[in-house]
């Protein structure tokens, strides 16, 4: 296990949106200002090209270009991890090695979605990848969008491996959450992969969160794992209450319907996402802002 890059892998990263302008593009003008604010504002490290940056509606050209901003401006201050997922893991392995040359510090990779492998097919997918390719992996479980879950024995297998070094782990299951905070090997990271459970699982063992909300408030989730790792509880759990509101709001629609129109309301981005993905309905926009300004974001 690679100890620095473990470490550098603790409290709050965020899964960055992609910005787009109104005809669509990627708008690097807004990337941009929005990797400055966030690392500004004390994220730990920041994680382009996942569900929340559309990377399924991005073509390679795009994918490649965002990440390769994103280390231009970040300038080795926090690491860049760079989604880099296929359920093809020949296709994985080729977009590891792009993204790495892009700039990426580390590789995030989801288990494989939709083909539904069994856990030994998930084991010699992420196997493959990790001994294919020179930057530290993270690893994944979102079963609601792969549709097949990571059981506790595969991250624990997993976890051994020297190139693989974290896990993102959203599955809900806390039960099986805690069960490889207790087995993982030395240095191997946990971080959460749903905000609202971020206070739970840090209380468990985990390192951080992989965010959504951080998006809009980066220094609040940035202080609330801050908080945890001093053992700060009392502060931690302040931040976390005024961020409920939020992180029920992210949950409206579809990731990242909702966060984007958060950033539109504090003006940091177009409220503009790819099809199939569309805005936020007009009956919730009334609640998100509820929901910044519970926060302390907006007045």
């Amino acid at each position: 296990m690679a100890d620095g890059d473990t470490l550098a892998l603790q409290g709050c990263g965020t899964a960055l949106v992609t910005p787009f302008t109104p005809d669509g593009a990627v708008d690097e003008g807004a990337l941009r200002a929005l990797v400055e604010w966030q690392v500004g504002e004390g994220v730990a490290f920041l994680v382009p090209c996942g569900s929340t940056g559309e990377a399924a509606t991005l073509d390679l050209q795009e994918h490649l270009r965002v990440v390769a901003i994103i280390a231009e401006v970040v300038a080795g201050r926090v690491p860049v991890v760079g989604g880099a997922a296929s359920n093809d893991t020949k296709k994985a392995i080729a977009l590891s090695r792009q993204v790495i040359d892009a700039g990426a510090t580390h590789l995030l990779h989801a288990s494989p979605m939709y083909s539904r492998p069994p856990q030994r097919g998930i084991i010699a997918h992420f196997r493959a990848i990790a001994d294919a390719v020179s930057r530290p992996v993270v690893l994944y479980n979102v079963p609601s969008r792969t549709a097949s879950n990571m059981e506790a024995a595969t991250t624990l297998a997993l976890a051994r491996h020297d190139n693989i070094v974290a896990m993102k782990e959203a599955s809900g299951n806390i039960p099986q959450v805690e069960q490889i905070l207790r087995e993982r090997p030395d240095g191997f990271a946990v971080l959460s992969g749903d905000d609202a459970v971020t206070l739970r699982l840090m209380t468990a063992g985990a390192t951080g969160v992989i965010s959504v909300v951080s998006n809009a408030v980066p220094r609040a989730m940035s202080d609330l794992t801050r908080a945890m790792r001093a053992g700060d509880t009392i502060v931690a759990q302040r931040i976390d209450a005024m961020l409920v509101p939020l992180y029920r709001a992210s949950g409206l629609e579809s990731n990242p319907i909702p966060i984007k129109a958060a950033l539109h309301l504090l003006d940091r981005v177009a409220n503009v996402l790819r099809l199939p993905l569309v805005p936020l309905a007009d009956d919730y926009l009334a609640t998100v802002r509820d929901a910044l300004v519970a926060a302390g974001a907006l007045e």
